[in-house]
């Protein structure tokens, strides 16, 4: 099993406390969220191109988009993944570290079937669909992703959530020998996401195991990573190994490491500047330069239609 105890991480792995404030200090100056970072296009390194495997019996989603995909070398070495190091192209340089076979997932609070599951006894039991997704990252720039995944209203249902679960938090897998990047203070490892339940129930929310039809690279956030699609990519958490059901909502890491930069909920908004930086317009990943001209940024990510509803009543100004 993968998940490490307080009692299994060795004091060689366990952060100095000199090194604490250069969280903050990251985070106020924005190392690694710029338009600095490497632009895409690099090959994958020998070890990740040799992990490419198809993923049988994918079946196409009604909900996939029309747009232009985005090429698969550029999803893959263009990747915001801290575990594996700050810079877009140190996932895939990086990320050949990490073992995800076996895999198991750890399933807590208000449900009526807490306990751990083998990844793979969770994906034979579903449907895996090819969902065509835009994805839109806080830094303003996008891409569209032939994601395959697994319904996550249909996991969240075998685990019989009680009617006191109102939030559904993820965690990352946490495992410096693995993981390189959390040997650094840049975030409080481990890396945590949550959603309201009812965001977690739609249908357009997915876990995904795969994308281009293939088994999800490690960049990419192998074996298993949320999706959904109307959110900023930073709540698209990867990796992950356990699935809490709580009553309150959860801490998250972004948002606790950067309050005013990046909110709970994290809907795409173009009438929300990130203060760094403008969010109405984006840069389309692999449609050429840094030059090229920039689109306009669709309220939630285009999926408006599908979406809003759960947002009825809500200042989304102030809960951005």
């Amino acid at each position: 099993m993968l998940i490490k105890k307080p009692s299994d991480i060795k004091s060689s792995e366990i952060t100095d406390q000199k090194h604490y404030k250069d969280r903050r200090k990251f985070i106020q100056t924005g190392l690694g969220l710029t338009g600095a970072a490497m632009v895409p296009g690099l090959w994958l390194p020998a070890e990740v191109q040799a992990a490419r495997e198809k993923l049988a019996k994918v079946k196409k989603s009604k909900f996939s988009t029309n747009a232009k995909t985005t090429p698969y070398k550029d999803v893959t070495t263009y990747n915001n993944f801290y575990e594996f190091g700050t810079g877009k192209s140190d996932p895939a340089k990086n990320a050949h570290t990490l073992q995800t076979k076996p895999w198991t997932l750890t399933i807590e609070g208000e449900v009526g079937k807490p306990g751990q599951y083998h990844l793979e006894d969770i994906i034979k039991d579903s449907v895996l669909e090819e969902r065509i997704y835009r994805f839109r990252c806080v830094e303003a720039w996008s891409m569209v992703i032939p994601w395959v995944g697994i319904s996550l209203a249909d996991v969240i249902k075998r685990f019989e959530p009680s009617s006191r679960a109102k939030y559904v938090e993820f965690t990352t897998l946490y495992d410096p020998k693995q993981m390189p990047g959390q040997k650094r203070s840049v975030l409080d490892w481990p890396y945590v996401e949550a959603l309201r339940i009812d965001e977690a129930m739609n249908p357009l929310s997915i876990l995904a195991v795969g994308l281009y039809g293939e088994v999800l690279p490690n960049q990419s956030g192998a074996p298993l990573r949320l999706m959904v699609p109307w959110k900023y990519g930073f709540k698209n958490i990867k990796s992950i190994v356990k699935i809490r059901f709580t009553e309150k909502m959860p801490k998250t890491t972004w948002a606790a490491a950067g309050p005013r930069e990046y909110g709970f909920y994290a809907n795409v908004n173009p009438a929300v500047n990130h203060p760094r930086w403008s969010q109405a317009r984006e840069r389309v990943i692999g449609s050429g330069s840094l030059f090229t001209k920039r689109q306009k940024t669709l309220m939630f990510n285009g999926y408006a239609d599908q979406v809003a509803g759960l947002y009825s009543g809500m200042d989304l100004k102030k809960n951005f």
